[in-house]
Protein backbone atom coordinates (compact mmCIF):
# COMPACT_ATOMS: atom_id res chain seq x y z
CA UNK A 1 0.00 0.00 0.00
CA UNK A 2 2.15 2.32 0.65
CA UNK A 3 5.98 3.28 -1.24
CA UNK A 4 7.47 5.10 2.04
CA UNK A 5 9.39 2.74 4.17
CA UNK A 6 7.94 3.55 7.87
CA UNK A 7 10.04 2.88 11.13
CA UNK A 8 9.48 3.62 14.45
CA UNK A 9 12.67 5.88 14.37
CA UNK A 10 11.12 8.17 11.57
CA UNK A 11 7.60 8.03 13.90
CA UNK A 12 8.92 9.50 16.93
CA UNK A 13 11.03 12.15 14.65
CA UNK A 14 8.39 13.56 12.80
CA UNK A 15 6.68 13.87 15.89
CA UNK A 16 8.58 15.64 17.45
CA UNK A 17 8.34 18.33 14.27
CA UNK A 18 4.76 18.29 15.13
CA UNK A 19 5.13 18.79 18.74
CA UNK A 20 7.37 22.08 17.68
CA UNK A 21 4.24 22.98 15.94
CA UNK A 22 1.95 22.39 19.17
CA UNK A 23 3.87 24.59 20.65
CA UNK A 24 3.58 27.48 18.58
CA UNK A 25 -0.02 26.94 18.76
CA UNK A 26 0.58 27.37 22.36
CA UNK A 27 2.20 30.80 22.66
CA UNK A 28 -0.51 31.92 20.08
CA UNK A 29 -3.39 30.88 22.95
CA UNK A 30 -4.41 27.81 20.12
CA UNK A 31 -5.73 24.51 21.87
CA UNK A 32 -1.80 23.06 21.11
CA UNK A 33 -2.18 20.21 18.49
CA UNK A 34 0.68 20.24 15.56
CA UNK A 35 0.62 18.12 12.39
CA UNK A 36 2.70 17.62 9.69
CA UNK A 37 2.39 15.23 6.50
CA UNK A 38 5.57 13.53 5.15
CA UNK A 39 5.92 12.41 1.47
CA UNK A 40 8.72 10.23 0.32
CA UNK A 41 10.20 10.96 3.89
CA UNK A 42 10.26 14.30 3.25
CA UNK A 43 7.67 17.26 5.10
CA UNK A 44 5.25 18.60 2.48
CA UNK A 45 2.61 19.58 5.55
CA UNK A 46 3.13 21.53 8.83
CA UNK A 47 0.77 23.76 10.66
CA UNK A 48 -0.56 24.22 14.18
CA UNK A 49 -4.59 24.75 15.36
CA UNK A 50 -5.31 28.36 13.94
CA UNK A 51 -9.24 28.24 15.16
CA UNK A 52 -9.02 31.45 17.37
CA UNK A 53 -6.85 33.16 15.26
CA UNK A 54 -8.85 32.83 12.21
CA UNK A 55 -12.04 32.90 13.71
CA UNK A 56 -12.67 29.55 11.79
CA UNK A 57 -13.83 25.98 13.42
CA UNK A 58 -12.30 24.07 10.61
CA UNK A 59 -8.76 25.77 11.09
CA UNK A 60 -7.54 22.32 13.07
CA UNK A 61 -3.61 21.65 12.43
CA UNK A 62 -5.01 18.49 10.25
CA UNK A 63 -6.93 20.30 7.83
CA UNK A 64 -4.32 22.61 7.40
CA UNK A 65 -1.41 20.61 6.77
CA UNK A 66 -3.68 18.53 4.51
CA UNK A 67 -4.23 21.94 2.32
CA UNK A 68 -0.58 22.72 1.91
CA UNK A 69 0.44 19.30 1.37
CA UNK A 70 -2.24 18.57 -1.64
CA UNK A 71 -0.95 22.73 -2.65
CA UNK A 72 2.60 21.89 -2.26
CA UNK A 73 2.05 17.62 -4.23
CA UNK A 74 -0.64 19.55 -6.49
CA UNK A 75 -2.95 16.88 -6.22
CA UNK A 76 -5.75 16.43 -3.65
CA UNK A 77 -4.60 12.49 -3.47
CA UNK A 78 -1.94 12.12 -1.09
CA UNK A 79 -2.03 8.39 -1.02
CA UNK A 80 1.23 7.46 0.50
CA UNK A 81 1.77 10.23 2.99
CA UNK A 82 1.70 9.95 6.30
CA UNK A 83 0.14 12.55 8.69
CA UNK A 84 1.55 12.84 12.10
CA UNK A 85 -0.54 14.57 14.89
CA UNK A 86 0.29 15.46 18.44
CA UNK A 87 -3.80 14.78 19.34
CA UNK A 88 -6.15 11.90 17.71
CA UNK A 89 -8.17 13.71 15.38
CA UNK A 90 -11.72 14.53 15.69
CA UNK A 91 -14.80 13.26 13.45
CA UNK A 92 -13.84 16.01 10.95
CA UNK A 93 -10.06 15.62 10.71
CA UNK A 94 -10.62 11.82 10.07
CA UNK A 95 -13.36 12.46 7.62
CA UNK A 96 -11.05 14.83 6.12
CA UNK A 97 -7.92 11.82 6.00
CA UNK A 98 -9.95 9.66 4.13
CA UNK A 99 -10.96 11.83 1.96
CA UNK A 100 -7.39 12.90 0.80
CA UNK A 101 -6.23 9.14 0.72
CA UNK A 102 -3.64 9.56 3.64
CA UNK A 103 -2.00 6.08 3.38
CA UNK A 104 -1.21 6.40 7.31
CA UNK A 105 -1.50 8.36 10.75
CA UNK A 106 0.22 8.62 13.76
CA UNK A 107 -0.81 10.19 16.79
CA UNK A 108 0.70 11.16 20.50
CA UNK A 109 -1.72 11.60 22.76
CA UNK A 110 -5.78 10.08 22.76
CA UNK A 111 -8.48 12.24 22.64
CA UNK A 112 -11.15 10.74 25.48
CA UNK A 113 -13.64 13.04 24.43
CA UNK A 114 -13.63 13.31 19.91
CA UNK A 115 -11.13 10.51 19.26
CA UNK A 116 -11.57 9.51 15.90
CA UNK A 117 -9.15 6.83 15.41
CA UNK A 118 -10.60 4.79 17.99
CA UNK A 119 -10.74 6.07 21.27
CA UNK A 120 -14.41 7.31 20.88
CA UNK A 121 -15.46 6.67 17.06
CA UNK A 122 -13.03 4.63 14.86
CA UNK A 123 -14.08 6.65 11.25
CA UNK A 124 -10.09 5.62 10.10
CA UNK A 125 -11.11 2.08 10.07
CA UNK A 126 -14.92 1.53 9.63
CA UNK A 127 -16.12 -1.67 7.61
CA UNK A 128 -18.92 0.30 6.23
CA UNK A 129 -16.48 3.23 4.76
CA UNK A 130 -14.72 2.18 1.36
CA UNK A 131 -11.46 2.99 2.83
CA UNK A 132 -9.12 3.03 6.06
CA UNK A 133 -5.90 3.97 7.13
CA UNK A 134 -3.01 2.49 8.95
CA UNK A 135 -3.05 4.11 12.27
CA UNK A 136 -0.04 4.13 15.16
CA UNK A 137 -1.29 6.22 18.41
CA UNK A 138 0.52 6.94 21.91
CA UNK A 139 3.73 8.24 19.56
CA UNK A 140 6.00 10.23 22.05
CA UNK A 141 2.25 10.32 24.67
CA UNK A 142 3.69 11.74 27.30
CA UNK A 143 5.18 14.70 25.68
CA UNK A 144 1.83 15.52 23.89
CA UNK A 145 -0.69 15.10 27.01
CA UNK A 146 1.77 17.48 28.69
CA UNK A 147 1.31 20.08 26.32
CA UNK A 148 -2.53 19.97 26.41
CA UNK A 149 -2.69 19.73 29.85
CA UNK A 150 -0.53 22.01 30.70
CA UNK A 151 -2.52 24.70 28.53
CA UNK A 152 -5.70 23.68 29.75
CA UNK A 153 -4.22 23.98 33.66
CA UNK A 154 -2.80 27.64 32.35
CA UNK A 155 -6.26 28.49 30.82
CA UNK A 156 -8.59 27.47 33.96
CA UNK A 157 -6.44 29.71 36.07
CA UNK A 158 -6.82 32.72 34.10
CA UNK A 159 -10.52 32.46 34.45
CA UNK A 160 -10.25 31.89 37.80
CA UNK A 161 -8.21 34.99 38.05
CA UNK A 162 -10.89 36.64 36.29
CA UNK A 163 -13.65 35.50 38.89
Amino acid sequence: MNNIIYNSRNDEDYMGVALKEAEKAAEEGEIPVGAVIVYNNRVIGRAHNQVELLKDATAHAEMIAITQAASRRDDWRLEDAALYVTKEPCPMCAGAILLCRLGKVVYGAPAPRDGAAGTVIDILNNKNLDRSVEVIGGIREDECRFLLREFFQKLRYKEKLKK
